[in-house]
């Protein structure tokens, strides 16, 4: 039988014990004994359920709150931190500007150069670019598996650029066999690997390892920019250093990538024989 002093849903929440939906109001002064003091308890049910009743017609109960899904990632900020970046609201966001830029670029592309190309965060970009780096491997996950792309994202140079898988390098060059790709001759390419290994070199100190003359070779890589003029030594001359380019053709971020010589040098008992070294 229901009372007429509270609601079906007010026995609902005596019944399941859940109270104190408001917080607690200091009680009026007075003893223990003494009735409206703070330790004086109601002397029966009826009469609790009575004042809870008559409590809620000023405040109702509102229900709690249920745990839900976490709230979605923030948007990429701007460089103003007051707005939203203008190239996350396009398809794609950030990742697919990143692309857009690798397409048309034709050197390695820095954080700090995508950042100010998109106006975004550094820290957005070295996201985007680590999420399109395990995109383009491949990747298992809940709905399956996502095959590699044929090509790849690599960061050479202290920038990155697209490179053709590994994977697929016979098919890659019979396509590029026939087009007017010239390859370095020997001579560029044993001044080249001296400049790199022992730079800042000189002519004459090249020309010192090799043997021969190295004049024409030294005018063949500065034309195809793998090297570059640096400070002159102590006599004046000449130095050389590799560019970025070099590194670019190699696939290598620096040149302590380069490969240790010492598995290649001679025996130090051969060279000091008559016998003739390949």
């Amino acid at each position: 039988m229901s009372n007429p002093d509270y609601t079906d849903d007010d026995l609902a929440i005596l019944r399941s014990g859940s109270w104190g939906a408001e917080p607690d109001v200091p009680a009026e002064s007075g003893t223990p004994d003494e009735p409206g003091s703070a330790e004086s308890e109601p002397e029966t049910a009826e009469q609790a359920d009575e004042g809870k009743s008559m409590h809620e017609t000023d405040a109702p109960i509102e229900p709690r709150p249920q745990p839900g899904p976490p709230p979605p990632a923030q948007p990429v900020v701007a460089a103003s931190a007051n707005q939203v970046a203008r190239v996350e609201l396009q398809p794609g966001g950030i990742k697919a500007a990143i692309e857009a830029i690798l397409a048309v670029a034709d050197v390695p592309v820095s954080v700090r150069e995508f950042s100010a190309a998109l106006i975004v965060s550094e820290r957005a970009v070295e996201t985007a670019l680590d999420q399109l780096r395990q995109d383009y491997r491949g990747y298992d996950d809940a709905a399956g598996t996502h095959e590699p792309r044929g090509f790849e994202l690599r960061q050479v140079a202290s920038g990155w650029r697209l490179y053709a898988r590994e994977d697929f390098s016979p098919w890659v060059g019979r396509f590029v066999v026939g087009t007017q790709t010239v390859k370095l001759t020997r001579a560029a390419l044993e001044t080249l690997a001296v400049i790199a290994y022992q730079q800042p070199a000189t002519r004459s100190y090249i020309s010192q390892v090799r043997g021969v003359s190295s004049d024409a070779a030294v005018r063949n890589l500065l034309t195809r920019g793998f090297i570059a003029e640096t400070v002159p030594d102590e006599t004046g001359a000449t130095q050389y250093i590799t560019t970025d380019t070099l590194l670019e053709k190699l696939g290598l971020n620096s040149l302590d990538e380069l490969p240790a010589l010492a598995p290649y040098l001679p025996d130090p008992g051969q060279v000091a024989s008559t016998e003739t070294i390949d």
